[in-house]
């Protein structure tokens, strides 16, 4: 039964091989949990196994056969109902074809695993039983075997596999994108006069610095004078510590004028260093180029990865860079400081809201913040979302009558609560019902979420149901695969920046064709 249900939907489309990647771990899970129950029962009922005869294995597998079936069939049905949601086209029928040799494969994987536990679980007994007692012995047993196990997963696959992956990413973080060039400008990191050597920002500082929309194209877009933007970022090699990368870049943008402009925005980055082009240049364009961006890598590792074991050094990247900027910040004339704007993606968001205590911090120490696909651990995130008004949805909830904190899934359409007022600081947090970077959790093992319990978001079937082991599963395999959908779904944001900005900023003598034009831009970006 546990096969047939992983066939269910979840948040995003799911290809051949990832439908096998989850099939087969929920058969495994599935049959963990019968051998676990009839264990139970046997010990109940205080008799032993009893070997099964043909009629009952005949029922089983003419069962299990029909319900594969029923449900294989079900499943390709939902999958193709997603991909309409989402308007994704690429479809690949062979990988459907192989996801049963796929299953299979990972059942066995699994199920040889918790087999040779069980041997060493027996053996360890075994061992113990001849020096102390029975019980004793099968209970030390289980607690020796179970620790060993944790040491294994966690100290030599987990940390094996992240060592190798950070020595892979440390090598390509040497490298240079296509057709980015060091900057002539002073304005920028790496350009004439840095304090931050072009070497030393790493690809995706490489990548922040030398790109972006010039003085001219903003012009163009405004019809009117505008500002070259200054962007300024250190790199994992610019300084040994997130403190120091701190200060070198807030030293940096000190040096190339970005306290005199009339925005100044700290984002927090993805784990590799990444910042969001479609958010800065946004910022840039509604700002007319007044404005100044800062930003500091804290890992190696992309953002799928940094999000489950690199947290702490994005807290402390968050909160670091903040205060570094804040400090300088404060200590201007009240009448000549800059706008003072935060922003962050995904484990970004992470970071970024480390710096600040709750709504009213948010609200005295920034003049805006917008934060998207919010990691569903996100402390302040979590704070307003279980504090929402009742009646508002975990999808887009409201918190405090949108006085200062607000979602939405997308602000072109509507930021609720309609007709309250939201004066002073605004904070906007983006957010798509189908990101599972948003959803996912490990309470979803045994825990039914409010965003399942309550009616869907537009991207998501109304068919989804929580199934205890299995969701947990689904909602896992989702998130390497959260930007692997067109913009507006999933964790891919680039389609709502414009106006999420727009709504932040509050920007004088931008029309509604403007904003059209600045979202053709951003999209060809």
């Amino acid at each position: 039964m546990a096969s047939c249900l992983s066939f269910t939907p979840s948040l995003l489309p799911r290809g051949g091989l990832v439908q096998g990647l989850v099939w087969g771990i929920s058969a495994a899970i599935g049959y963990g949990l019968g051998v676990l129950a009839a264990s139970v029962w046997r010990a109940f009922a205080d008799r032993g196994a009893r070997v099964p005869g043909r009629r009952s294995w005949r029922i089983l597998h003419i069962g299990a056969a029909v319900l594969l079936t029923v449900f294989f069939g079900l499943g390709q049905y939902w999958q193709y109902l997603i991909r309409g949601l989402m308007g994704v086209r690429d479809h690949n029928i062979w990988f459907v074809v192989l996801s049963p040799v796929v299953a299979v494969a990972v059942f066995g994987a699994l199920l040889l695993t918790g087999r040779g536990i069980r041997a060493l679980y027996r053996r360890t007994a075994a061992v113990l039983d001849r020096r102390i007692g029975h019980r004793a012995a099968r209970t030390l047993g289980w607690a020796l075997t179970a620790g060993l196990t944790y040491l294994v997963v966690t100290g030599l696959l987990l940390d094996g596999f992240v060592g190798l992956a950070n020595q892979a990413f440390s090598v390509r973080d040497t490298e240079t994108p296509t057709g980015v060039h060091q900057p002539a400008s002073a304005l920028r990191s790496g350009g004439p006069g840095s304090l931050v050597p072009w070497d030393s920002l790493g690809r995706q500082g490489r990548a922040f610095v030398g790109s972006g929309p010039s003085e001219g194209d903003i012009a163009t877009f405004t019809r009117r004078p505008a500002m070259d933007p200054i962007r300024a970022y250190a790199g994992l090699g610019s300084a040994q510590t997130t403190e120091s990368r701190a200060a070198i870049a807030v030293q940096d943008l000190e040096r190339a004028g970005g306290f005199e402009r009339r925005n100044l925005l700290v984002v927090t980055t993805t784990g590799s260093g990444w910042v969001d082009p479609a958010s800065v240049d946004s910022l840039e364009y509604l700002s007319g180029g007044d404005s100044a961006t800062v930003a500091i890598q804290y890992s190696y590792l992309p953002s799928w990865i940094s999000y489950l074991v690199d947290q702490s050094k994005a807290r402390a990247a968050g909160r670091d860079l903040f205060d570094a900027v804040y400090d300088v910040w404060s200590k201007l004339p009240a009448g000549s400081r800059p706008r003072l704007l935060v922003a962050g993606e995904s484990l970004g968001s992470f970071g970024g809201e480390t710096a600040f205590s709750g709504e009213y911090d948010l609200r005295n120490r920034t003049s805006g913040t917008l934060f998207a696909g919010p990691p569903n651990f996100n402390t302040l995130f979590r704070q307003f979302s279980d504090g929402r008004d009742a009646g508002s949805p975990e999808v887009q909830p409201v918190y405090k009558d949108g006085r200062t904190v607000r979602f939405t899934n997308d602000p072109g359409t509507g930021i609720p609560p309609a007709g309250q007022p939201w004066d002073g600081t605004r904070v906007l947090y983006l957010m798509h019902p189908s990101d599972p970077i948003v959803w996912w959790s490990p309470h979803l093992v045994l825990g039914k979420p409010d965003w399942i319990s309550e009616p869907p978001g537009a991207d998501v079937l109304k068919g989804m149901v929580w199934i205890p082991f299995v969701t947990f599963w689904q909602v896992t395999a989702d998130l390497p695969f959260s930007t692997g959908v067109p913009s507006g779904h999933g964790h891919k944001y680039q389609a709502e920046y414009v106006d999420g900005w727009n709504a932040v900023l509050q920007p004088s003598g931008v029309s509604p064709q403007d904003l059209d034009n600045l979202r053709q831009i951003i999209s060809n970006g």
